[in-house]
Protein backbone atom coordinates (compact mmCIF):
# COMPACT_ATOMS: atom_id res chain seq x y z
CA UNK A 1 0.00 0.00 0.00
CA UNK A 2 2.47 2.89 0.95
CA UNK A 3 4.41 1.78 -2.72
CA UNK A 4 1.07 3.72 -4.27
CA UNK A 5 1.68 7.41 -5.23
CA UNK A 6 -1.45 9.58 -6.03
CA UNK A 7 -0.49 12.42 -8.22
CA UNK A 8 -3.36 15.26 -8.13
CA UNK A 9 -3.29 17.82 -11.38
CA UNK A 10 -1.79 16.60 -14.76
CA UNK A 11 -0.16 19.61 -15.58
CA UNK A 12 4.39 19.89 -16.21
CA UNK A 13 4.49 19.00 -12.16
CA UNK A 14 2.04 16.49 -12.18
CA UNK A 15 3.52 14.74 -14.95
CA UNK A 16 6.92 14.99 -14.48
CA UNK A 17 6.17 13.20 -10.52
CA UNK A 18 4.51 10.74 -11.90
CA UNK A 19 6.97 9.17 -14.69
CA UNK A 20 9.89 9.59 -11.31
CA UNK A 21 7.34 7.58 -9.21
CA UNK A 22 6.91 5.00 -12.10
CA UNK A 23 10.66 5.02 -13.02
CA UNK A 24 11.57 4.30 -9.34
CA UNK A 25 9.25 1.25 -8.96
CA UNK A 26 5.68 2.65 -7.41
CA UNK A 27 2.42 2.11 -7.97
CA UNK A 28 1.76 5.23 -9.82
CA UNK A 29 -2.09 6.95 -10.65
CA UNK A 30 -2.63 10.41 -12.01
CA UNK A 31 -5.98 12.06 -11.60
CA UNK A 32 -7.25 15.58 -12.41
CA UNK A 33 -10.45 17.25 -12.00
CA UNK A 34 -9.78 19.26 -14.93
CA UNK A 35 -8.90 18.27 -18.87
CA UNK A 36 -5.28 17.21 -19.31
CA UNK A 37 -2.76 18.44 -22.04
CA UNK A 38 -2.70 16.02 -24.80
CA UNK A 39 1.17 16.07 -24.64
CA UNK A 40 1.14 14.90 -21.38
CA UNK A 41 -1.65 12.36 -22.01
CA UNK A 42 0.56 11.36 -24.27
CA UNK A 43 4.03 11.12 -21.79
CA UNK A 44 1.79 8.89 -19.05
CA UNK A 45 0.89 7.06 -21.52
CA UNK A 46 4.05 5.96 -23.30
CA UNK A 47 5.47 5.23 -19.57
CA UNK A 48 2.45 3.31 -18.98
CA UNK A 49 1.11 5.67 -16.26
CA UNK A 50 -2.84 5.26 -15.71
CA UNK A 51 -4.66 8.89 -15.88
CA UNK A 52 -8.10 9.71 -15.35
CA UNK A 53 -9.38 13.69 -16.26
CA UNK A 54 -12.33 15.67 -15.29
CA UNK A 55 -13.20 13.90 -12.12
CA UNK A 56 -11.30 12.36 -9.01
CA UNK A 57 -12.23 8.63 -8.53
CA UNK A 58 -12.35 8.09 -4.36
CA UNK A 59 -11.40 4.44 -4.45
CA UNK A 60 -8.29 5.08 -6.61
CA UNK A 61 -6.95 8.12 -4.72
CA UNK A 62 -8.18 7.81 -1.04
CA UNK A 63 -5.35 4.09 -0.87
CA UNK A 64 -2.40 5.95 -1.76
CA UNK A 65 0.67 5.67 0.74
CA UNK A 66 1.40 9.15 -0.37
CA UNK A 67 -0.53 12.15 -2.34
CA UNK A 68 1.84 14.58 -4.82
CA UNK A 69 -0.48 17.36 -5.29
CA UNK A 70 -0.17 20.31 -8.10
CA UNK A 71 0.60 23.70 -6.49
CA UNK A 72 -2.41 25.02 -7.99
CA UNK A 73 -5.40 23.02 -6.38
CA UNK A 74 -6.34 24.85 -3.13
CA UNK A 75 -6.47 23.19 0.17
CA UNK A 76 -9.92 23.43 1.04
CA UNK A 77 -10.32 21.63 -2.43
CA UNK A 78 -12.72 18.63 -1.26
CA UNK A 79 -10.25 15.85 -2.76
CA UNK A 80 -7.51 17.74 -0.33
CA UNK A 81 -9.64 17.71 2.78
CA UNK A 82 -10.64 14.22 1.91
CA UNK A 83 -7.18 12.83 1.28
CA UNK A 84 -5.95 14.98 4.89
CA UNK A 85 -8.75 13.41 7.04
CA UNK A 86 -7.35 9.62 6.03
CA UNK A 87 -4.95 10.56 7.25
CA UNK A 88 -2.94 10.39 3.71
CA UNK A 89 0.68 12.75 3.76
CA UNK A 90 0.63 15.12 0.89
CA UNK A 91 3.76 16.55 -0.73
CA UNK A 92 5.03 19.02 -3.53
CA UNK A 93 6.42 17.43 -6.52
CA UNK A 94 9.58 19.30 -5.40
CA UNK A 95 9.82 17.78 -2.24
CA UNK A 96 9.31 14.62 -3.77
CA UNK A 97 11.71 15.01 -6.46
CA UNK A 98 14.87 16.28 -3.92
CA UNK A 99 14.51 12.72 -2.32
CA UNK A 100 16.06 11.34 -5.15
CA UNK A 101 18.54 13.68 -5.97
CA UNK A 102 22.46 14.78 -4.57
CA UNK A 103 22.32 18.18 -6.87
CA UNK A 104 22.83 21.42 -4.94
CA UNK A 105 19.92 23.43 -5.12
CA UNK A 106 19.78 27.33 -5.61
CA UNK A 107 16.09 28.24 -4.68
CA UNK A 108 14.74 31.32 -5.21
CA UNK A 109 11.17 33.14 -4.08
CA UNK A 110 9.48 36.09 -3.16
CA UNK A 111 6.62 37.90 -4.33
CA UNK A 112 8.09 40.04 -7.20
CA UNK A 113 11.31 39.52 -9.16
CA UNK A 114 12.02 35.63 -9.04
CA UNK A 115 11.17 34.12 -12.71
CA UNK A 116 13.85 37.43 -14.02
CA UNK A 117 16.42 36.25 -10.95
CA UNK A 118 16.11 32.79 -11.21
CA UNK A 119 16.44 33.08 -15.26
CA UNK A 120 19.33 34.78 -14.29
CA UNK A 121 20.96 32.54 -11.77
CA UNK A 122 20.99 30.10 -14.92
CA UNK A 123 21.97 32.14 -17.62
CA UNK A 124 25.53 32.60 -15.42
CA UNK A 125 25.93 29.24 -14.42
CA UNK A 126 24.76 28.10 -17.77
CA UNK A 127 27.98 30.35 -19.18
CA UNK A 128 29.90 29.10 -16.14
CA UNK A 129 29.82 25.60 -18.13
CA UNK A 130 28.63 24.03 -15.35
CA UNK A 131 26.16 20.98 -15.31
CA UNK A 132 22.97 22.52 -14.43
CA UNK A 133 19.29 22.51 -14.67
CA UNK A 134 16.25 25.04 -14.65
CA UNK A 135 12.69 23.76 -12.76
CA UNK A 136 10.15 24.66 -10.29
CA UNK A 137 7.96 27.30 -11.61
CA UNK A 138 9.70 27.54 -15.11
CA UNK A 139 11.28 24.98 -17.27
CA UNK A 140 10.62 21.29 -17.19
CA UNK A 141 9.38 20.10 -13.79
CA UNK A 142 12.29 18.77 -11.31
CA UNK A 143 11.24 15.51 -11.08
CA UNK A 144 10.93 15.00 -14.96
CA UNK A 145 14.75 15.83 -15.17
CA UNK A 146 15.61 13.99 -12.07
CA UNK A 147 14.09 10.81 -13.55
CA UNK A 148 15.72 11.58 -16.88
CA UNK A 149 19.49 11.76 -15.63
CA UNK A 150 20.31 13.83 -12.75
CA UNK A 151 22.87 17.28 -12.72
CA UNK A 152 25.10 18.85 -10.58
CA UNK A 153 22.66 21.72 -10.04
CA UNK A 154 19.04 22.78 -10.06
CA UNK A 155 17.69 26.71 -10.33
CA UNK A 156 14.44 26.33 -8.93
CA UNK A 157 11.97 29.17 -8.68
CA UNK A 158 9.42 28.15 -5.75
CA UNK A 159 6.05 29.54 -5.39
CA UNK A 160 4.34 29.83 -1.73
CA UNK A 161 1.74 27.49 -2.91
CA UNK A 162 4.95 25.19 -4.08
CA UNK A 163 6.78 25.64 -0.28
CA UNK A 164 3.34 24.73 1.47
CA UNK A 165 3.79 21.06 0.93
CA UNK A 166 7.56 20.80 1.56
CA UNK A 167 8.87 19.42 4.32
CA UNK A 168 12.51 17.78 4.34
CA UNK A 169 13.59 19.54 1.02
CA UNK A 170 17.14 21.71 1.61
CA UNK A 171 17.88 25.05 -0.18
CA UNK A 172 22.00 24.93 -0.06
CA UNK A 173 21.36 28.37 -1.48
CA UNK A 174 17.79 30.12 -0.18
CA UNK A 175 17.23 33.05 -2.55
CA UNK A 176 14.21 35.87 -0.99
CA UNK A 177 13.65 38.62 -3.42
CA UNK A 178 10.57 40.45 -1.32
CA UNK A 179 7.19 40.01 0.54
CA UNK A 180 4.62 41.62 -0.09
CA UNK A 181 0.99 40.77 -0.09
CA UNK A 182 -0.24 38.41 -3.03
CA UNK A 183 -2.01 35.39 -3.11
CA UNK A 184 -3.70 36.64 -0.16
CA UNK A 185 -7.16 34.98 -1.22
CA UNK A 186 -5.42 31.62 -0.87
CA UNK A 187 -4.05 32.16 2.58
CA UNK A 188 -7.67 33.40 4.41
CA UNK A 189 -6.46 36.84 3.85
CA UNK A 190 -4.61 36.71 6.61
CA UNK A 191 -0.66 38.12 5.88
CA UNK A 192 1.20 36.35 8.51
CA UNK A 193 0.03 32.87 6.74
CA UNK A 194 1.69 34.00 3.20
CA UNK A 195 4.46 35.04 5.06
CA UNK A 196 5.20 31.79 7.35
CA UNK A 197 4.72 29.99 3.91
CA UNK A 198 7.58 32.06 1.92
CA UNK A 199 9.88 31.58 4.64
CA UNK A 200 9.45 27.82 4.43
CA UNK A 201 12.31 28.11 1.71
CA UNK A 202 14.74 28.28 5.13
CA UNK A 203 13.85 25.03 6.59
CA UNK A 204 16.03 22.10 6.86
CA UNK A 205 19.46 25.33 5.92
CA UNK A 206 22.29 23.90 7.55
CA UNK A 207 25.27 26.77 8.79
CA UNK A 208 27.35 26.28 5.21
CA UNK A 209 24.29 26.74 3.15
CA UNK A 210 23.53 30.40 1.95
CA UNK A 211 20.91 32.64 2.69
CA UNK A 212 20.36 35.43 0.26
CA UNK A 213 17.79 38.33 0.90
CA UNK A 214 17.21 41.77 0.63
CA UNK A 215 18.12 44.03 3.09
CA UNK A 216 15.74 46.62 3.47
CA UNK A 217 12.37 44.42 3.16
CA UNK A 218 10.92 45.40 6.62
CA UNK A 219 8.98 41.89 6.87
CA UNK A 220 11.93 40.11 6.15
CA UNK A 221 13.89 41.91 8.42
CA UNK A 222 11.16 41.53 11.75
CA UNK A 223 10.91 37.92 10.59
CA UNK A 224 14.73 36.51 10.02
CA UNK A 225 14.94 36.65 14.27
CA UNK A 226 12.42 33.81 13.84
CA UNK A 227 14.72 31.20 11.67
CA UNK A 228 17.46 29.06 11.78
CA UNK A 229 19.57 29.85 8.26
CA UNK A 230 22.74 29.45 6.65
CA UNK A 231 25.18 32.05 5.97
CA UNK A 232 23.89 35.75 5.60
CA UNK A 233 24.51 37.47 2.11
CA UNK A 234 21.74 40.66 2.08
CA UNK A 235 21.89 42.51 -0.97
CA UNK A 236 20.48 46.78 -0.31
CA UNK A 237 20.79 49.76 -2.33
CA UNK A 238 23.47 51.35 -0.14
CA UNK A 239 26.22 50.21 1.44
CA UNK A 240 26.10 49.05 4.69
CA UNK A 241 28.07 47.03 7.32
CA UNK A 242 27.73 42.92 6.24
CA UNK A 243 26.41 43.46 2.81
CA UNK A 244 27.15 41.14 0.00
CA UNK A 245 26.21 43.56 -2.78
CA UNK A 246 25.08 47.18 -3.09
CA UNK A 247 25.78 50.02 -5.14
CA UNK A 248 27.76 53.12 -4.87
CA UNK A 249 28.83 55.67 -7.54
CA UNK A 250 27.34 54.31 -10.46
CA UNK A 251 28.92 50.84 -9.27
CA UNK A 252 27.75 47.77 -7.96
CA UNK A 253 30.24 46.24 -5.68
CA UNK A 254 30.06 42.81 -4.33
CA UNK A 255 31.98 42.05 -1.54
CA UNK A 256 31.78 38.82 -0.75
CA UNK A 257 32.95 35.22 -0.58
CA UNK A 258 35.19 36.99 -4.09
CA UNK A 259 35.11 41.02 -3.85
CA UNK A 260 34.61 42.51 -7.63
CA UNK A 261 32.48 45.42 -8.63
CA UNK A 262 31.30 46.43 -12.49
CA UNK A 263 29.99 49.43 -13.64
CA UNK A 264 26.15 49.61 -13.67
CA UNK A 265 25.78 50.47 -17.05
CA UNK A 266 27.39 47.06 -18.20
CA UNK A 267 24.11 45.57 -16.65
CA UNK A 268 21.55 43.99 -19.45
CA UNK A 269 18.52 44.74 -16.94
CA UNK A 270 17.44 48.15 -16.36
CA UNK A 271 15.47 49.57 -13.93
CA UNK A 272 15.55 49.25 -9.93
CA UNK A 273 13.86 46.17 -9.50
CA UNK A 274 16.51 44.52 -12.21
CA UNK A 275 19.20 46.53 -9.60
CA UNK A 276 18.17 43.95 -7.19
CA UNK A 277 17.43 40.93 -9.46
CA UNK A 278 21.10 41.31 -10.78
CA UNK A 279 22.63 41.54 -6.61
CA UNK A 280 20.31 38.26 -5.29
CA UNK A 281 21.58 36.69 -9.03
CA UNK A 282 25.53 37.57 -8.57
CA UNK A 283 25.94 36.82 -4.91
CA UNK A 284 24.32 33.52 -5.97
CA UNK A 285 26.45 32.43 -8.30
CA UNK A 286 29.84 34.33 -6.26
CA UNK A 287 28.46 32.11 -3.10
CA UNK A 288 28.53 28.91 -5.68
CA UNK A 289 32.43 29.68 -6.72
CA UNK A 290 31.58 31.16 -10.25
CA UNK A 291 34.83 33.05 -11.51
CA UNK A 292 33.77 36.90 -10.97
CA UNK A 293 34.68 37.49 -14.68
CA UNK A 294 31.89 35.00 -16.25
CA UNK A 295 29.56 36.86 -13.69
CA UNK A 296 30.25 40.26 -14.74
CA UNK A 297 30.54 38.95 -18.50
CA UNK A 298 26.69 36.73 -18.06
CA UNK A 299 25.17 40.04 -15.93
CA UNK A 300 25.94 42.18 -19.17
CA UNK A 301 24.66 39.69 -21.41
CA UNK A 302 21.24 38.16 -20.33
CA UNK A 303 18.74 39.28 -22.85
CA UNK A 304 15.68 39.38 -20.05
CA UNK A 305 12.16 36.82 -19.43
CA UNK A 306 9.31 36.81 -22.04
CA UNK A 307 5.95 38.82 -20.45
CA UNK A 308 8.39 40.82 -17.79
CA UNK A 309 8.70 44.68 -19.36
CA UNK A 310 9.48 43.03 -22.66
CA UNK A 311 9.52 45.92 -25.59
CA UNK A 312 6.99 44.84 -28.10
CA UNK A 313 7.36 47.78 -30.83
CA UNK A 314 7.07 50.99 -31.42
CA UNK A 315 3.61 52.11 -33.35
CA UNK A 316 3.53 55.85 -34.51
CA UNK A 317 5.67 56.74 -31.94
CA UNK A 318 4.21 55.41 -28.88
CA UNK A 319 6.38 52.10 -27.26
CA UNK A 320 3.91 49.07 -26.39
CA UNK A 321 5.52 47.05 -23.71
CA UNK A 322 4.30 43.65 -22.35
CA UNK A 323 4.43 43.26 -18.77
CA UNK A 324 1.44 40.46 -18.64
CA UNK A 325 3.68 38.56 -15.61
CA UNK A 326 2.55 41.62 -13.35
CA UNK A 327 -0.03 39.31 -11.51
CA UNK A 328 0.01 41.47 -8.20
CA UNK A 329 0.39 45.43 -7.69
CA UNK A 330 3.70 45.22 -6.62
CA UNK A 331 4.84 44.19 -9.54
CA UNK A 332 2.95 47.33 -11.45
CA UNK A 333 4.50 49.21 -8.85
CA UNK A 334 8.10 48.50 -10.20
CA UNK A 335 6.74 48.47 -13.88
CA UNK A 336 5.76 51.73 -13.30
CA UNK A 337 8.66 53.04 -11.26
CA UNK A 338 10.50 52.09 -13.94
CA UNK A 339 9.15 54.14 -17.40
CA UNK A 340 10.46 56.78 -18.02
CA UNK A 341 7.67 58.59 -20.18
CA UNK A 342 3.84 59.10 -19.53
CA UNK A 343 2.08 55.99 -19.88
CA UNK A 344 -0.96 54.48 -20.81
CA UNK A 345 -1.50 51.36 -18.03
CA UNK A 346 -3.45 48.71 -18.94
CA UNK A 347 -5.06 46.83 -15.43
CA UNK A 348 -7.48 44.31 -14.63
CA UNK A 349 -7.92 40.34 -14.45
CA UNK A 350 -9.03 38.43 -11.71
CA UNK A 351 -8.55 40.45 -8.43
CA UNK A 352 -6.92 38.47 -5.79
CA UNK A 353 -8.20 41.06 -3.27
CA UNK A 354 -5.72 43.89 -3.93
CA UNK A 355 -5.35 47.25 -2.44
CA UNK A 356 -4.66 49.63 -5.54
CA UNK A 357 -3.48 52.24 -3.13
CA UNK A 358 0.10 51.37 -3.26
CA UNK A 359 0.60 52.22 -7.37
CA UNK A 360 -1.62 55.00 -6.27
CA UNK A 361 0.51 57.96 -6.25
CA UNK A 362 2.74 56.54 -9.65
CA UNK A 363 -0.76 56.21 -11.36
CA UNK A 364 -1.23 60.22 -10.64
CA UNK A 365 2.74 61.06 -11.73
CA UNK A 366 3.18 58.44 -14.58
CA UNK A 367 -0.21 57.97 -16.42
CA UNK A 368 -2.07 59.80 -19.26
CA UNK A 369 -4.80 57.28 -19.10
CA UNK A 370 -5.99 54.33 -17.69
CA UNK A 371 -7.75 50.83 -19.83
CA UNK A 372 -9.41 48.13 -17.38
CA UNK A 373 -9.23 44.36 -19.15
CA UNK A 374 -11.04 41.88 -17.17
CA UNK A 375 -14.91 40.44 -17.23
CA UNK A 376 -15.90 42.47 -14.40
CA UNK A 377 -14.10 46.07 -13.83
CA UNK A 378 -15.80 47.77 -11.19
CA UNK A 379 -13.59 47.39 -8.78
CA UNK A 380 -10.75 49.38 -10.93
CA UNK A 381 -13.24 51.71 -12.23
CA UNK A 382 -14.95 52.77 -8.82
CA UNK A 383 -11.06 53.71 -7.45
CA UNK A 384 -9.59 55.41 -10.18
CA UNK A 385 -12.70 56.89 -10.98
CA UNK A 386 -11.58 60.75 -9.13
CA UNK A 387 -7.68 60.45 -11.09
CA UNK A 388 -9.32 63.02 -14.19
CA UNK A 389 -7.58 60.08 -16.42
CA UNK A 390 -9.18 58.71 -19.59
CA UNK A 391 -10.51 55.89 -18.63
CA UNK A 392 -11.40 52.66 -20.95
CA UNK A 393 -13.60 49.78 -20.05
CA UNK A 394 -12.64 47.19 -22.28
CA UNK A 395 -13.76 43.26 -22.02
CA UNK A 396 -11.39 41.44 -24.55
CA UNK A 397 -8.14 42.17 -25.75
CA UNK A 398 -8.75 43.27 -29.20
CA UNK A 399 -11.06 46.16 -27.16
CA UNK A 400 -8.27 46.98 -25.08
CA UNK A 401 -5.37 47.06 -27.77
CA UNK A 402 -7.84 49.35 -29.83
CA UNK A 403 -8.19 51.68 -27.07
CA UNK A 404 -5.06 52.11 -26.42
CA UNK A 405 -4.09 52.52 -29.89
CA UNK A 406 -6.64 55.68 -29.89
CA UNK A 407 -5.73 57.17 -26.21
CA UNK A 408 -1.69 57.13 -26.68
CA UNK A 409 -0.17 60.20 -28.26
CA UNK A 410 3.33 59.87 -29.80
CA UNK A 411 6.03 60.20 -27.85
CA UNK A 412 3.72 58.06 -24.93
CA UNK A 413 4.31 54.27 -23.55
CA UNK A 414 1.09 51.69 -23.08
CA UNK A 415 2.37 49.88 -20.91
CA UNK A 416 0.27 45.92 -19.96
CA UNK A 417 1.01 45.66 -16.16
CA UNK A 418 -2.06 43.83 -14.95
CA UNK A 419 -2.05 43.80 -11.20
CA UNK A 420 -4.30 40.70 -11.52
CA UNK A 421 -4.19 37.03 -12.44
CA UNK A 422 -5.43 36.14 -15.84
CA UNK A 423 -7.97 33.24 -15.70
CA UNK A 424 -11.10 35.28 -15.92
CA UNK A 425 -10.65 36.11 -20.59
CA UNK A 426 -7.27 33.88 -20.76
CA UNK A 427 -5.41 30.53 -20.51
CA UNK A 428 -2.78 32.28 -18.25
CA UNK A 429 -0.36 35.19 -18.22
CA UNK A 430 1.69 33.61 -20.84
CA UNK A 431 -1.20 33.67 -23.16
CA UNK A 432 -2.90 36.94 -22.27
CA UNK A 433 1.09 38.54 -23.36
CA UNK A 434 1.32 36.89 -26.75
CA UNK A 435 -2.18 37.96 -27.18
CA UNK A 436 -1.20 41.28 -26.68
CA UNK A 437 1.83 41.36 -28.68
CA UNK A 438 0.38 39.74 -31.94
CA UNK A 439 -2.14 42.10 -31.62
CA UNK A 440 0.23 45.03 -31.03
CA UNK A 441 2.38 43.88 -34.19
CA UNK A 442 -0.76 44.07 -36.63
CA UNK A 443 -1.54 47.77 -35.81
Amino acid sequence: MDRRIVILGGGESGCGAAILAKKLGFDVFLSDFGAIADKYKQMLDLHNIPWEERKHTKELILNAGEVIKSPGIPHEAPIVVQIREAGIPIVSEIEFAGRYTRAKMVCITGSNGKTTTTSLIYHIFKKAGLDVGLAGNIGNSLALQVAEGDRDYYIVELSSFQLDNMYEFRANVAVLMNITPDHLDRYDHNMQNYIDAKLRILQNQQPDDAFVYWNDDPIIKNELPKYKHGKLYPFAEEKHEGAAAYVHKEKLIFTEPTPFNLELEELSLTGKHNLYNSMAAGISANVAGIRKETIREALSSFAGVEHRLEKVAVVNGVEYINDSKATNVNSCWYALQSMKKKTVLILGGKDKGNDYNEIAELVKEKCSGLIFLGADNSKLLDFFKDYSLPIADTHSIEECVNAAYRMAKSGETVLLSPCCASFDLFKSYEDRGKQFKNLVCKL
